[in-house]
């Protein structure tokens, strides 16, 4: 009986998997009852239940997965699987060995993380290949491979892509941070909690993005982000030590017509546009809007001024400001195209280094 191919891959693939386990130490509380005794009366009293700490122990608070990309334990993963302070990340090869992890570089742009096993000092590993994300069709066939739901390690599943260029708001469900992620790969390869960080993989053994975001209560619709947004951040981390980033220093929301109708009925504030980015600052987040010596602030940008064009680019929901700041380096002069008031001005910024 001949093979499907997918277990040939699978093969070839599996050692370079890992899980992440995300666990911390808890006080252990024991639960022992008293028992009063009343001198006076001489009858002894209902039980009253005590709890006391008798040490810790470390709890297991969730999973994720990643995989090697080069032999010296470089791994890649999701940002928001490593996001949390104050927890311990562990390590889990194919062959259940143990490693706790070291968090090397974090990239929130792209929900992109990379990090290595301490104490694997001369430790070679199997490591997967890195395709060409630009190169995906639409319905070819893909695997996904992780630690679903934080548990089963290794879960193999098969599909397609289903779409491409997907833009969606994620959450996650730990620290219940969202994130806008964009130019997405859509699949209908079964993906669950647990398999954020692991490859999609193609049937050459080849990894062409990075597992997710599931919709919840959807069939078969998940997310990957194309692998070639990682291959800078590894570069940098090659060349720098780090990943190497720009920063323009706003806090903004981009503008589209249901926008531009809200703000008319809810607040009675007329936008005079339905694309840019409008500076703003957050609800609630007692941040300014434009950050304090930021390349922004040196520029004069202000609160409420709407930026139009980047780099003479319009700025819309297919072109977010944050994607064109991406793709500069720092110290690039840009020319924007300011909206303040009804008034289009143009000003340039200087671009730095996200610190």
């Amino acid at each position: 009986m001949k093979k499907s191919p997918v277990v040939e891959v699978v093969k070839k693939i599996t050692p370079a998997v890992v899980s992440i386990i995300i666990s911390k130490d808890l006080p252990r509380i024991k639960r022992y009852y008293i028992q009063p005794f009343d001198e006076f009366s001489g009858v002894f009293e209902p039980p009253i239940t005590q709890y006391r700490q008798e040490g810790h122990q470390k709890v297991k608070l969730g999973g994720g997965s990643g995989f090697f990309v080069s032999p010296d334990g470089i791994i890649l993963t999701n940002r928001h699987v490593v996001a949390s302070p104050n927890v311990d990340y562990t390590i889990v090869t194919y062959d259940s060995k143990e490693y706790p992890a070291e968090i090397v570089a974090r990239d929130p742009v792209n929900d992109v993380a990379i990090i290595k096993p301490k104490n694997a000092k001369n430790k070679k590993f199997s490591v997967l290949e890195l395709g060409n994300s630009d190169k995906i069709d639409l319905g070819q066939d893909v695997i996904a491979i992780g630690n679903a739901l934080g548990t089963f390690q290794n879960t193999v599943s098969t599909g397609v892509v289903s779409g491409l260029s997907r833009f969606i708001t994620a959450q996650d469900g730990l620290s219940g941070h969202t994130a806008q992620l964009r130019g997405l790969v859509q699949t209908d390869a079964a993906i669950n909690p647990g398999n954020s960080g692991g490859p999609l993989v193609d049937f050459d053994g080849k990894a062409i993005a990075i597992n997710v975001a599931i919709v919840h209560g959807a069939q078969n619709i998940g997310f990957a982000i194309p692998v070639n947004n990682a291959k800078k951040d590894i570069e940098d981390l090659k060349k720098h030590g780090r990943i190497i980033q720009s920063f323009m220093g706003i806090r903004y929301i981009i503008i589209n017509k249901a926008l531009q109708e809200e703000f008319a009925q809810r607040f009675n504030i007329q936008i005079p546009v339905d694309y840019g980015a409008l500076i703003i600052r957050e609800p609630g987040a007692g941040d300014s809007a434009v950050v304090p010596g930021s390349p922004a602030d040196k520029a004069h940008l202000t609160e409420n001024d709407i930026v139009l064009e980047f780099n003479k680019v319009k700025v819309d929901e297919k072109n977010p400001l944050q994607e064109l700041i991406y793709k500069c380096q720092p110290g690039d002069i840009i020319e924007v195209k300011i909206l303040r008031g009804d008034k289009i001005g143009i000003t340039t910024v200087k671009l730095e280094e996200r610190r």
